[in-house]
């Protein structure tokens, strides 16, 4: 079930990713961007939650969770962005 929503939340990131990248408005951008951050920010959730049933050990933990954060910054950053730039 968490692996299942993890896979989920990755796979949605990198779809909307995409979109993102091929808007054809600020905006357009925005939205979609908005959506990637939501999407981030949900596997950095369902990682922590995967580690506090004890399913994942602590190193394999701290790598996803620590790539999690960084793309969730990245991602929050290119919003901030475009908001600025608008």
């Amino acid at each position: 079930m968490i692996s299942y929503q993890i896979n989920k939340s990755a796979t949605s990131q990198a779809g909307n990713y995409r979109a993102a990248c091929r808007t054809r408005s600020g905006a357009e951008f925005i939205s979609k961007i908005s959506i990637v951050v939501e999407e981030a920010d949900e596997t950095c959730f369902w990682l922590e939650m995967l580690f506090e049933a004890q399913l994942i050990d602590v190193e394999t933990f701290q790598k996803l969770f620590k790539e999690s954060e960084e793309l969730l910054s990245i991602f929050s950053t290119a919003r901030k962005n475009a908001k600025l730039n608008k």
